[in-house]
């Protein structure tokens, strides 16, 4: 059974940074294409950050130059810094392989504001 279980998320004041994690069980994020995935109130989830198996990053254009992904296969962990917070990083974020399984983990909310 899957299991994934992101944190990091809190408060944080526009143009500030924050690292958010992602732990899996039940599946290699090595093996993987992963990715963070992003849903705003109101909106549709999206995905803006992924790292292929071969360690290869991509980004959106929303988040190109203030976001790193990175992997840590030892630990099968999965992070996202987030540098230079905007307002339209407010949302729940949550990681999953691309295109995404059919198992989602609770998030951790991003709440940007001053």
């Amino acid at each position: 059974q899957v299991q994934l279980v992101e944190s990091g998320g809190g408060l944080v004041q526009p143009g500030g940074s924050l690292r958010l994690s992602c732990v899996g069980s039940g599946i290699i994020f090595s093996d993987n294409h992963m990715g963070w995935y992003r849903q705003a109130p109101e909106k549709g989830r999206e995905l803006v950050a992924s790292i292929t198996r071969s360690g290869r990053t991509i980004y959106s254009d929303s988040v190109k130059g203030r976001v790193a992904i990175s992997r840590d296969s030892a630990k099968n962990m999965l992070d996202l810094q987030i540098d230079n917070a905007q307002p339209e990083d407010t949302a729940t974020w949550t990681c999953n392989a691309v295109p995404p399984k059919n198992y989602w983990g609770k998030g951790t909310l991003v709440t940007v504001s001053s």
